[in-house]
């Protein structure tokens, strides 16, 4: 079973379910039910957490903004893993942008980090790290050079990384960071795709067939200047008219959409 977007045609036989957005009153009940999972300092708990839960989704969910606009917060608060991060913010007296939750969650972080460790996180560096990690297929993250960095990306207010330990054969403990999700990666990989450098040109055409890199194209429909993510727009449209491959045109098409 899977929910990720997939060009694939099932056997004649094959039975076909649709996993269905998320009604209203049931994205309400499932922010209202993260509560025993917040951190136990969040800023807002109890029934005031409630009340921000509902007055976030009655403005969010308003049935007078443009059509586009609120098709495309359906979209995002029908996400358990989106909605988790709303719910998150909410508990720290922030009010979730669901265009860019993800910056904005690591916004928070990283100016925790600094004023942690006296240094600001290194988001180029630690982000072309990432890059490298994806083309090679690897799954647990640079600890040796990022250690501190990890150790705040694992926080249990930001939750972006969590950890794993086992013993090898010899008796030695051993100790893993990855990524909560993939869309936390994205965030990171699109900033390898941010830029005008040549050497991201050839990125943004060479990743068009890469299942790897599909969140990314996502999130530049959002984080790109409105002129750029067009131009980027009508690419994806030629490569799906000649590949037949619709699985980030199509999304991609419908999030610009909404921008406009």
């Amino acid at each position: 079973m899977t929910t990720q977007p997939l060009e694939w045609t099932p056997p004649s036989t094959a039975k076909t379910y649709y996993l269905q957005s998320l009604e209203p009153n049931q994205i309400q009940q499932f922010l209202v039910s993260r509560q025993p999972r917040l951190p136990e300092d969040a800023k807002v708990q109890g029934s005031d957490y409630e009340n921000a839960c509902t007055t976030y989704l009655t403005n969010t969910l308003n049935p007078q903004q443009p059509k586009e606009e609120l098709e495309a917060a359906q979209r995002i608060l029908s996400n358990p893993m989106d909605l988790t991060l709303v719910s998150l913010m909410l508990s720290q007296g922030k009010t979730p942008d669901l265009f860019h939750l993800q910056e904005q969650q690591y916004n928070q972080m990283a100016e925790e980090f600094l004023q942690e460790w006296r240094y600001e996180f290194p988001l180029k560096k630690f982000s072309q790290a990432i890059y490298q990690m994806r083309l090679n297929d690897e799954k647990a993250l640079p600890a040796e050079d990022f250690y501190q960095e990890l150790l705040s990306l694992e926080d249990e207010k930001y939750k972006m990384a969590v950890s794993r330990q086992w013993t090898d054969s010899k008796g030695k403990g051993k100790k893993e960071w990855y990524f909560r999700h993939d869309k936390i990666m994205d965030f990171f990989l699109v900033q390898n795709f941010l830029g005008d450098s040549e050497e991201t040109e050839t990125r943004l055409i060479d990743h068009m067939n890469d299942p790897r890199f599909r969140g990314v194209y996502f999130l530049l429909a959002t984080l790109l200047p409105l002129a750029e993510a067009k131009q980027l727009r009508e690419q994806l449209i030629q490569y799906a008219a000649d590949t037949k491959d619709h699985t980030v045109s199509d999304t991609f098409v419908q999030i610009l959409r909404s921008r406009a």
